[in-house]
């Protein structure tokens, strides 16, 4: 490892260091708010205490990921007082690599000068990510300080939805003419101060912008200086994408091709961008993490620290509609009220049905959920799907129902029990099967996010679902 190398500013020592000073509450109570507002406006460290001079020290000598993370995991009093000890040179790619919610509340504690400060440090591609954040007059002034290219590549990203390739665009590639040599290529390069990240490829273009070929970094850099381009690039079966296109087929696709980097352009084929690797690890990453909130009703955009009144917010819309379904649930029971006094067995056994309903619901959801996101599951093969699902469902029902049959017959010495179990857990099984297949597809036919609230509607159906089969098969040939 080189010495460069040694000092790399996202160390793992150093972010412990870091975190190990903010757990000092020595240092959290010299934190104030004006003595960090007056370091940030340029106040000497002799005006400082010594642990809040290394603290800043140490915390600008970390990778900006690895301080985003640091104010994810802060409380936002912390998160603010943290925040005005970073380098203002530092703000935007900071605020590029942390949460939309954090982000949001970093946002709000900075005027206008320093927004508009932060964003000038930014690529036209990475000021689009951030533009949906910034107040109106900071996007006029930032514009303001763009070239007329850069203008036009900012409008062209903020065009784009935010699930489109178009919002992932980096506009930061080398293209070269098929009619030159590779010593000229060569010479093209060493006159940069250096090359964009992730540049595995170089796009090979005609004088109209249009996309010719790819000539890829290794093959160039093993290839005699006076052979041409044309003869080296490749040109079949080249990987493009489009702007428009969904950016989980362009996920796919860097999956399935092992691509670092893909060209994206228009309709007529010219090369506009480029889409790397980066790009598609974080819209992997954001659209997981986005899908596991959905499930369980939570809104994406809500801080791990948001105030008390925000998440409450949030969070009413799900608890509600739970509350109706607990309703439900409770009327279904409370209509076999004289069944359940004349046989107590059914109270007891009741949440086993339900219980064992949802799990299975739940494990459909994920697969169905899965292949949605995949693009795995067609209006072709969505029925054999369904089938599939609802034969593992009616096995699933006959083993486990007759696990449970036996079990209640030997507890409670009634086969006809026993048989009641064994039929309400296979029912209450095929009815998860085809909700659970039901309700994400249903959402993804809506436009809608196929994981939102799926985990709380597929419990609420299995849960009055099997207490009615349960109960009603009971008072029908129990009581």
């Amino acid at each position: 490892m080189s010495e460069s190398d040694d000092k790399r500013p996202h160390r793992i020592d150093d972010l412990q260091r870091v975190i190990a000073l903010l757990r000092e509450q020595a240092i959290v109570e010299k934190l104030g708010a004006r003595s960090a507002a007056a370091r940030r406006g340029g106040a000497d460290d002799a005006s400082l205490p010594p642990a809040l001079v290394e603290l800043e020290q140490r915390l600008n000598a970390l990778h900006p990921a690895d301080v985003a993370h640091l104010l994810e995991t802060l409380p936002v009093d912390d998160r603010l007082l943290i925040w005005e000890l970073v380098r203002q040179d530092r703000d935007g790619e900071i605020l590029l690599e942390v949460s939309d919610a954090v982000r949001e509340t970093l946002i709000e504690h900075m005027d206008v000068e320093e927004l508009v400060a932060a964003a000038e440090q930014l690529d036209a591609d990475e000021l689009a990510d951030l533009a949906p954040d910034l107040p109106p007059e900071v996007l006029d002034g930032v514009f303001a300080t763009l070239s007329v290219q850069e203008r036009e590549q900012l409008r062209a990203a903020m065009s784009y939805p935010e699930d489109s390739v178009g919002a992932l665009m980096d506009f930061d590639m080398i293209g070269v003419r098929e009619d030159v040599t590779v010593e000229v290529v060569l010479r093209y390069l060493r006159r940069r101060d250096e090359l964009p990240d992730h540049t595995d490829q170089l796009f090979v273009v005609d004088r109209d912008e249009h996309l010719r070929g790819l000539l890829p970094v290794n093959r160039l850099l093993v290839t005699a200086p006076d052979t041409f381009v044309s003869a080296i690039m490749a040109t079949d079966r080249i990987m493009t994408l489009r702007p428009e296109q969904d950016a989980q087929e362009a996920a796919l696709s860097f999956e399935r091709y092992d691509l670092v980097s893909a060209a994206v352009v228009d309709a007529d084929g010219k090369l506009i961008a480029r889409v790397t690797i980066d790009a598609i690890v974080d819209f992997i990453r954001e659209r997981s993490e986005n899908e596991m909130l959905s499930a369980g009703g939570l809104n994406e955009d809500e801080d791990l620290f948001a105030p008390i009144a925000r998440s409450l917010k949030n969070r009413w819309s799900w608890l509600a509609l739970n509350l109706v379904t607990a309703f439900i649930a409770s009327r279904v029971i409370g209509v076999f009220e004289d069944s359940i006094q004349k046989l107590v067995a059914l109270a007891a056994l009741m949440p086993i049905i339900a219980g064992i309903g949802g799990n299975s619901g739940n494990q459909t959801i994920t697969m169905i959920v899965r292949g949605l996101a995949l693009g795995q599951i067609t209006a072709d093969n969505a029925r054999k799907l369904l089938t599939k699902e609802f034969v593992v469902a009616v096995v699933n029902g006959l083993v486990w129902g007759t696990v449970v049959g036996l079990f209640a017959s030997l507890i409670y010495h009634s086969w006809q029990l026993g048989a009641v179990m064994m039929g309400a857990m296979l029912l209450n099984l095929m009815l998860a099967a085809l909700m659970g297949f039901a309700i994400p597809m249903t959402m993804h036919r809506l436009g809608r996010d196929p994981a939102l609230g799926a985990s709380v509607m597929i419990t609420a159906i299995t849960d009055s679902g099997g207490f009615f089969i349960f109960l009603g098969l009971a008072t029908l040939f129990l009581v």
